[in-house]
């Protein structure tokens, strides 16, 4: 569906969307309106209510996920204000007819595309530049106690990190230790 100021895209997993905010440059730079509740409503359909945003700054082959919360599910509508990273969803809704997919998708300060991830998906990402800014708004409040972690690297989810061969993901101990797709609770 295309709006004026959006360009929504599907991905190969139908409920997680490719957003793409309308830019307008000249000789000085450029502006957009990151987000709108009303056109974002227009053009995904979606009546959603972000109560939470986050912002990291990461450094290059920085992995961070695949994180998500067995209560208070959180969908996610992700970007990058600097740098770009290859940003990922994985379907843990049950009975989805894409359950165990994953989406990959590069997401960049150049490219201005957002993710959509609807609650019900773990998420992660891998910092492609030197550096990286990434914010996200999220539909509920960040539950620590309800926090899971799917290992970054699991064999049944074949994630294809676009890692050099010579590099590593730098990971902290929480993702590290990630949960096998076996041993990781569903939704």
């Amino acid at each position: 569906m295309v709006d004026s100021k959006l360009q929504v895209s599907p991905t190969s997993i139908a409920d997680v969307l490719i957003i793409k905010p309308k830019v307008f440059s000249d000789h000085r730079g450029w502006f957009t309106e990151s987000f709108n509740v009303n056109d974002f409503a227009i053009a995904t359909g979606l009546n959603v209510q972000f109560v939470q945003d986050n912002h990291s700054f990461s450094r290059q082959w920085t992995l961070r996920g695949l994180h998500y919360q067995l209560k208070h599910t959180q969908g996610k509508l992700v970007r990058v204000t600097a740098g770009n990273v290859f940003d990922v969803a994985v379907d843990l809704r049950k009975n989805s007819g894409t359950f165990c997919k994953s989406v990959g998708v590069e997401l960049s300060s150049e490219n201005h595309k957002q993710l959509w991830l609807p609650p019900g998906f773990a998420h992660g990402f891998l910092v492609l530049s030197e550096t990286a800014e990434f914010l996200y708004k999220t539909t509920d409040y960040y539950d620590p106690g309800s926090e899971v972690c799917l290992s970054w690297c699991d064999p049944t989810v074949k994630i294809d990190w676009p890692i050099p061969l010579g590099k590593q993901a730098l990971l902290n101990v929480k993702d590290a230790a990630g949960l096998a797709w076996d041993a990781a609770p569903k939704l």
